[in-house]
């Protein structure tokens, strides 16, 4: 029998094209979860230098694809199975759409032939994904692979970003093509790739700008996560060090100038954005996290200079002056053209007196309620030793995860952040579940920072399972648990609720008391603690901090010490 050996060239599949695609594309990271028709497709990323990061459900995979894009600036790469896995990833993609962050979702799908037939976990899942996705692909052929991939994460990243998804049908996965083909499909798609223009012909724009906050008697810089996401700390810090002017940070603007500032206006939020005649607003939506803009919470007549890269978005706002284009940019402009004309309001002046002044008086009030060693605990003492406990901690600062009602509604107010991106909370959309996945996401981008998670008990069992995930890669995240026995805290109800033929049952708010979560990362080998008291948690956060290992603490508080908390109350 003859050997066609030596004159059949070397082929590849779809699965291999696709991790070819993605690997010179500049991918580094994946998450998600594998299974029919996407195994193999996990399995040659890996192959080819691609860190695949398996998770236990799609979702928290989706929130650290989505959290990942955010903390790179690249976009977050999500695989799921077909069906019920793509809707799974749905929480992800939309998590990313609401949060304005790159991420793509990959989903193998049925095969072409059987489409309409009830085929395995059979969806259209284009249409599925429609709501949240910016750009939704899907390779009919094997050799459609590259200008796909290509398409979806270039779309993640320009303009607003967002999630963007690929289909990949299973027919497409097992279709093969020359080794030779496949290069230089995959060479082309790198060598045509051009860069987003950046719009420099702003100069009227950024002349207005500084003229009105030249003008202003209370001038307020306002910045968010999308000036973090832009890489703007540099430039924001020359601004406000040479106007003089206070600033307020959004939760996950945080960092981006620390927290201890002189010119922070945290402290005295109501009074800054309240009595500010002018608002350069960087980064940040005029949605509900900033009062829509409106009073009584805004002053009526306040002068909105809004910064956003979504025109889109300052057509919604109205704003006294809209400027489209990259925060970092556009804030760099700005300081370009102060320099020429320099202006600064002086520790002298009334309006940043009045704000800092505020702010001393709030800050004293909230030092007077921590200094107290509260048992057993409320949420202020052991916030306030994981505080102290964090900032302690050499090196770069930890990046610090908040979900929960009251957990993160304290934590926002007592946690300190000193640096850039370095907090990850329920954002947009208010969403808990998230901690888990963002956990792994920050551990992955950040390596050489450890990740502390500071979780209520209902938000972390979302996704508790994932510390299973923590333990297989062994990374340095320490999760807090503030055990308070339910959602908002144990049973609450009043007499006149507590009746019908189910009133035997728990309350809806209420999970079993004093439940023992540390022992769950213990079952996978990682470490549990439960505390109670204050030596307890000094010692235990110094001991986990340390060892930079996967680590459960269990902190028993009051169950009557918090509230009902569905917004972020900001009361300063």
């Amino acid at each position: 029998m003859a050997d066609n050996s030596a004159t059949t060239p070397p082929s590849i599949d779809g699965n291999v094209l696709v991790a070819k695609s993605l690997s010179h594309l500049g991918v580094t990271h994946m998450f998600g979860v594998v299974g029919i028709p996407v195994t193999s497709l996990a399995s040659r990323a890996m192959a080819l230098g691609i860190r695949f990061i398996a998770f236990h459900n799609e979702q928290s995979a989706g929130y650290a694809a989505s959290a990942y894009g955010y903390l790179t600036g690249k976009p977050g790469i999500l695989l799921t199975v077909s069906g019920p896995g793509c809707v799974h990833g749905l929480a992800g993609l939309s998590n990313a759409w609401a949060n304005t962050w790159p991420m793509v979702m990959i989903s193998g799908s049925c095969d072409q032939r059987d489409v309409g037939r009830g085929d395995f976990q059979e969806l259209d899942q284009i249409e599925a994904v429609k709501a949240f996705s910016k750009l939704s692909e899907k390779a009919k052929d094997v050799r459609e692979i590259p200008n796909c991939v290509s398409r979806v994460l270039d779309r993640a990243v320009s303009g607003r970003p967002g999630g963007c998804y690929l289909d990949i049908p299973t027919d497409v996965l097992r279709q093969k093509i020359s080794e030779s083909e496949a290069d230089k499909l995959v060479a082309e798609i790198v060598k045509s790739r051009k860069q987003e223009p950046i719009r420099e012909s702003l100069r009227s724009e950024i002349e207005s700008a500084v003229s009105l906050l030249r003008k202003a008697e209370r001038p307020l810089i306002v910045f968010g996560k999308g000036a973090a996401y832009s890489r703007a700390e540099d430039e924001l810090k020359k601004l406000v060090e040479i106007t003089g002017i206070p600033f307020l940070p959004t939760p996950m603007g945080k960092g981006l100038l620390p927290d201890t500032h002189e010119l922070s206006a945290t402290a005295a939020r109501s009074l800054a954005i309240g009595k500010c005649d002018v608002a350069l607003v960087v980064g940040a939506r005029l949605n509900w996290l900033l009062h829509f803009g409106e009073s009584p919470k805004w002053d009526k007549d306040v002068k909105f200079i809004l910064v956003d890269v979504s025109e889109e978005e300052i057509e919604l706002r109205k704003p006294h002056l809209g400027i489209v284009g990259d925060a970092k940019t556009v804030i760099g402009l700005l300081n370009r053209e102060i320099k020429d004309d320099p202006f600064c309001l002086g520790k002298s002046n009334s309006w940043v007196e009045s704000i800092s002044k505020k702010a001393k008086e709030n800050g004293e009030k909230m030092e007077a309620q921590l200094a107290k060693d509260v048992v057993p605990f409320n949420f202020l003492t052991p916030m306030r030793l994981i505080r102290d406990a964090i900032l302690a901690v050499e090196g770069p600062s930890p990046v610090v995860v908040s979900e929960g009602a009251n957990t993160m509604d304290v934590g926002r107010s007592v946690l300190v952040q000193k640096e850039p991106r370095t907090r990850l909370d329920a954002g947009t959309w208010g969403t808990m579940g998230v901690g888990l996945g963002y956990c792994i996401a920050a551990a992955v981008a950040s390596p050489d920072r450890l990740v502390v998670a500071v979780e209520g008990d209902s938000g972390f069992g979302f996704s508790a399972m994932e510390v299973e995930t923590l333990v297989r890669y062994n990374l340095p995240v320490v999760i807090i648990v503030f055990n308070n026995g339910g959602v908002y805290g144990g049973d609450r109800r009043g007499p006149e609720e507590i009746s019908g033929p189910h009133k035997e049952d728990p309350a809806p708010t209420s999970f079993v008391p004093n439940a023992g979560y540390h022992k769950l990362i213990e079952a996978f080998g990682g470490k549990g603690y439960i505390v109670e008291t204050p030596d307890e948690l000094k010692s235990t956060l110094a001991e986990s901090f340390a060892a930079r290992k996967p680590a459960v603490v269990n902190v028993i508080i009051d169950p009557f010490a918090g509230a009902e908390s569905g917004r972020l109350q900001h009361k300063n």
